[in-house]
């Protein structure tokens, strides 16, 4: 049931973002300046995964809450549907990004260089599409966006 969800809401945000009537919120700083400081804690946080979580427990419950925070604050901006969804995609723990590093850290305790450097290039990209599309706010960065909410 919750597939047939999040399909239909990206169903919905594809129609939408295809219709030249539907608005995009405008650039806002403080969504800039939150998800590029949101992803360099994360980058540096994953540098850590080498060792036990148990000892990164509370920086990663400290950073969970801040993307919690601008996640509410970007489910609350009007014609902001495109970033809310794509803050429940890095953040929801069955998927490989932001959400499923951290449960999968747990469950291991540990994680290896190599894997960790993999996972960097994929959150970095996701995190990079997010922040190109808050700044530009134009077509090429909201396909980009509607791409990898689609995959």
């Amino acid at each position: 049931m919750k597939t047939l969800k999040t399909k239909l809401i990206l169903f919905t945000l594809m129609v939408m973002a295809s219709c030249q009537s539907i608005k995009t919120a405008l650039f806002d700083h403080y969504s800039y300046q939150k998800t590029t400081a949101i992803k360099t804690e994360m980058l540096l946080l994953m540098d850590k995964s080498d060792f036990a979580y148990e000892l990164q427990k509370e920086n990663v419950a400290q950073l969970l809450l801040e993307i919690a925070k601008l996640k509410e604050y970007e489910r609350n901006k009007p014609n902001n549907e495109i970033t809310y969804e794509m803050w429940n995609l890095l953040t929801d723990t069955e998927k490989n990004l932001i959400g499923g590093y951290f449960k999968f850290w747990e469950e291991k305790q540990t994680l290896s260089p190599e894997f960790t450097q993999e996972a960097k290039i994929q959150i970095t990209e996701a995190l990079d599409v997010l922040i190109q599309y808050e700044i530009k706010k134009d077509k090429t960065s909201k396909d980009n966006l509607l791409a990898i909410l689609t995959q």
